[in-house]
């Protein structure tokens, strides 16, 4: 019974203290939002999210803007997570780009991940001036 009774009150004690994971948890997400980007997202904005072409502020001979780097360079930095999220479920072909809806391919925790993937590519200033207006 006494064994009982320690043990019991072990599990629940551990249950009250946080486990520290909480970096290893944004470790997880940012590691699947870059396999999540890999999959999705690199054939347009490049590896590790440069850009494939030097002037994406220019429309191509299709008359549709290319896809912007979103490692901190472009404008990425400049839109609030609910607008990037906006943008990753509806696209951009409103916008007068060409990328796809990502709303019914990705679920809600792929589309986190990749937000975090990006912001992870941001130069630390950058991240610094993005946390202070929307973190």
């Amino acid at each position: 019974m006494k064994t009982l009774v320690i043990l019991s009150s072990v599990l629940f004690l551990t249950g009250c203290f946080d486990s520290g994971d909480a970096n290893a948890q944004a470790t997880d997400s940012v590691a699947l939002g870059e396999t999540t980007f890999n999959q999705n997202c690199i054939s347009c904005h490049g590896k590790e999210g440069q850009g494939l072409v030097k002037d994406w502020k220019k429309t191509q001979e299709n008359g549709k803007y290319p896809a912007p780097p979103i490692n901190g360079t472009a404008h990425a930095w400049h839109h609030s997570p609910k607008a990037l999220l906006t943008t990753i479920n509806n696209g951009g072909v409103k916008l007068g780009g060409w990328m796809p809806a990502f709303k019914d391919q990705l679920n809600e925790n792929e589309k986190q991940a990749v937000l975090n993937y990006i912001h992870d590519l941001w130069p630390q200033e950058t991240q610094k001036k993005y946390d202070k207006r929307f973190k």
